[in-house]
């Protein structure tokens, strides 16, 4: 199996299986990665311990901090407690709480109350407003500012106002 394809399962496998923890799988938060493919994770009882993430999902799926995952318990480790076994997105999470599985420890952000604000496209220049577009912070703060050309006026030019300039 090619490595494509192989990506193509894995990725398919984790968006659309929809898996409910077994009696000796937990789900948990992850808190953050700590390299080596380990990762930090948090129990509902609030017990904070490392997972490993298994070969197959390595370099194919991508977890962050504040993502769910199921986790299954290992034996043989000390530090590392579990492997994970399934990561769950936003319809996988809401498929568990229907299910009544979700641990009521972790209280997730109501995503079904937030309504839309859809506005609707003017076409008439006059009312557009530069409030709503974004800015980059990265970048000074220039102010422009518009200078008129009237044939009376001839200091209201755009060359520089400095005294020694003449």
């Amino acid at each position: 199996m090619s490595k494509t394809t192989k990506r193509k399962h894995v990725t398919k496998e984790v968006l659309d299986g929809y898996v409910l923890p077994a009696k000796n799988q937990k789900i948990v938060k992850v808190l953050g990665g700590k390299g080596n493919n380990l990762h930090e994770v948090e129990t509902s009882e609030g017990e904070k311990y490392l997972v490993s993430m298994p070969t197959k999902f390595r370099k194919n799926v991508w977890i962050k901090r504040g993502d769910y995952v199921v986790i299954q318990p290992i034996q043989e480790g000390e530090k590392v407690k579990a492997e994970i076994f399934a990561i769950l997105y936003d319809s996988q999470i809401k498929y568990i709480q229907s299910q009544e599985k979700w641990p009521k420890e972790f209280v997730l952000p109501a995503t079904a109350d937030v309504t839309c604000d859809i506005r609707t496209v003017d076409t008439d220049d006059s009312s557009k407003s530069d409030d709503d577009l974004f800015v980059n912070t990265n970048r000074p703060q220039c102010v422009y500012e518009s200078t008129d050309h009237s044939d009376s006026d001839d200091s209201s030019s755009a060359q520089p106002k400095d005294k020694d300039y003449k």
